[in-house]
């Protein structure tokens, strides 16, 4: 038996508490360039529940599940919980449609970008607050290694010369006009994407790296004392960690912003391993035979399904 998640390890969808999921739907639609898909089978809700929820995605797959929770307060500054959710696209010129539409859409929205070494990003924060990271990975024999650790970095990213250089005819045309008013969004937003990789906010590195690591069972990447880096098959980091905002943060109460983490294992064989693993290692889990629910420390809930269980 092994200690670590299988190397096809990935993730899945994010879903959020929202208070106004028209809004939100329209941002990641309109602005993110995300379309509408139906709703996870596997999403444990009732009739009512799901006619209160969207799920948008690329090529029929979700990657942010919005659940209405009108009542609920948004999170504190300081409080665990959602970083960002990070959407990685196949290639540039698609990562720079979502990005010009997000120009055009909602530019208040951008706070930042980066040049990672391994990828190129650029962070967003929606509507209601929660941290979006859009990017597209450099060829994975270009990255650095250090032993076990990846060489990442924060270098100067210049979004103007990024679309000068990857935006295609067709994107300008199509992100300039309306959303109301776009044809078939056709190959522009039919390129590829997924959940790259999902940032939490937690209380305290080292915990993080006992849950993450020694618990569930993910391989550290990279560390830079106030974050962590994990990840599973040798990719740069499927989860990180921080504690820029949130040392010391307890348990986190019902707020809107992070609901669900999802993670996907390649067969039902990992999912009873990291069943016994998190055991173990005294996590309290529920297994309803096809999908684990557990908590971190932080009150972050993940849910881990295999493949063949979708």
């Amino acid at each position: 038996m092994t200690d670590h998640l299988a190397p096809d390890t990935s993730m899945q969808a994010v879903t959020l508490h929202v208070e106004d999921l028209d809004l939100m739907t329209r941002y990641y639609r309109d602005a993110l360039l995300l379309h509408q898909v139906e709703l996870p089978a596997t999403l444990a809700l009732t009739p009512a529940e799901r006619a209160e929820a969207t799920a948008l995605g690329r090529d029929g797959e979700a990657l942010v599940i919005l659940r209405r929770a009108p009542g609920l307060p948004r999170p504190g500054r300081g409080e665990a919980g959602l970083f960002h959710t990070a959407v990685l696209f196949d290639d540039a010129a698609g990562l720079a449609a979502a990005l010009a539409s997000v120009a055009t859409t909602a530019p208040s929205t951008f706070t930042g970008s980066a040049d990672h070494l391994v990828s190129e990003a650029f962070y967003f924060t929606d509507p209601e607050g929660n941290g979006v990271e859009l990017y597209h990975d450099r060829p994975r024999d270009s990255w650095g290694w250090d032993g076990d650790r990846i060489r990442m970095a924060s270098l100067y990213l210049d979004p103007d010369a990024f679309l000068r250089d990857h935006l295609t005819d067709q994107a300008r045309e199509l992100v300039t006009t309306a959303p109301d008013a776009r044809p078939d969004a056709g190959p522009v937003a039919a390129a590829g994407a997924v959940v790259g990789h999902v940032h939490l906010q937690v209380g305290d590195v080292p915990a993080a790296r006992g849950f993450y690591v020694d618990a569930l069972g993910f391989e550290e990447t990279f560390s830079m004392g106030t974050a962590l880096f994990v990840s599973a098959g040798g990719y740069h980091h499927h989860m990180a960690m921080n504690t820029w905002n949130s040392r010391g943060a307890g348990p986190r109460a019902s707020t809107l912003g992070l609901a669900t983490v999802g993670i996907q294992v390649p067969a039902a064989d990992d999912v009873a391993a990291l069943r016994d693993r998190l055991t173990r290692a005294g996590v309290a889990v529920a297994d309803d035979g096809t999908t684990l629910r557990f908590d971190d420390p932080w009150s972050n809930h993940l849910e881990v399904r295999a493949a063949t269980s979708r």
